[in-house]
């Protein structure tokens, strides 16, 4: 996750933490003990140097809350984005038309790491039937990237997606030659090819995919997206598999 992003968090974080200690120092009448009253101020200052010494000596619970928080907030940002999320584009999806777990993953073709987990995620949609893998490219790497995202996005109005996707994940780094080349390898017309940059639902794609990955918090490629999970990089077919798990109740 970004940096910027979870300092926020450490930030509200530790405020949230002063406003609760402040409040049994600052306003001790205002305080109950249930039935015992109020607290007084010589155990208000009792109550903040325990939580003071705690902290200091587990300081592991602040990343812990702060994850805690990041969470939540990310579960809350998948819900109000899922429909967007979840539709693919045309032709750029794979498995279970109507399956029980959708997987979401974001990614560049130029991204070392999204090529390491082609594998991974082609194994997963071997081995679970019930399985939809939907795919969001979000060029970030540079022009080539964006030549490529769009160019694929043309492959998936023509239904070739999955050749394409496959063909150009095979090679090393992707270029604009490359990936025109590859799509007509895979039966798209040079015409179809060289209008790619100028489709205006191709560029909304692109755009509303970069949209809802700031929106998530997602700093970098690849991302998944598992139920109400964001999981950031290349976590691996282990992990995928039991985010899965975790999406259908059954943990793996």
């Amino acid at each position: 996750m970004m940096t910027g992003y979870r300092g926020w968090l450490l930030g509200g974080v530790l405020v949230l933490l002063a406003v609760g200690v402040g409040a049994l120092v600052l306003a001790p009448s205002q305080t109950t003990r249930g039935s015992g009253g109020a607290f007084t101020s010589q155990e208000s200052a009792a109550i903040e140097s325990i939580v003071r010494t705690y902290i200091l000596e587990h300081p592991e619970i602040i990343p812990e809350a702060i994850d805690v928080l990041q969470n939540r907030g990310v579960a809350k940002a998948i819900e109000a984005n899922r429909d967007a999320l979840e539709t693919p584009y045309a032709s750029a999806w794979a498995g279970a038309e109507d399956a029980d777990v959708v997987m979401v993953e974001f990614f560049d073709y130029n991204c070392p790491y999204c090529r390491r987990s082609h594998e991974d995620v082609q194994r997963l949609l071997r081995e679970d039937d019930d399985l939809k893998v939907v795919w969001r490219n979000i060029p970030v790497l540079g022009p080539a990237s964006r030549s490529a995202a769009e160019i694929s996005l043309a492959a998936a109005e023509a239904g070739r997606y999955g050749a394409f996707h496959g063909a150009l994940f095979e090679g090393g780094r992707v270029t604009e030659d490359k990936a025109k080349t590859v799509a007509e390898d895979v039966g798209l017309s040079p015409d179809v090819i060289g209008r790619a940059d100028q489709d205006d639902r191709i560029r909304r794609e692109i755009d509303g995919n970069l949209a809802m990955a700031r929106a998530l918090g997602i700093g970098g490629t690849p991302a998944y997206i598992v139920g109400d999970q964001l999981i950031d990089g290349a976590a691996g077919y282990d992990a995928l598999k039991a985010a899965i798990a975790s999406a259908r109740g059954r943990p793996e």
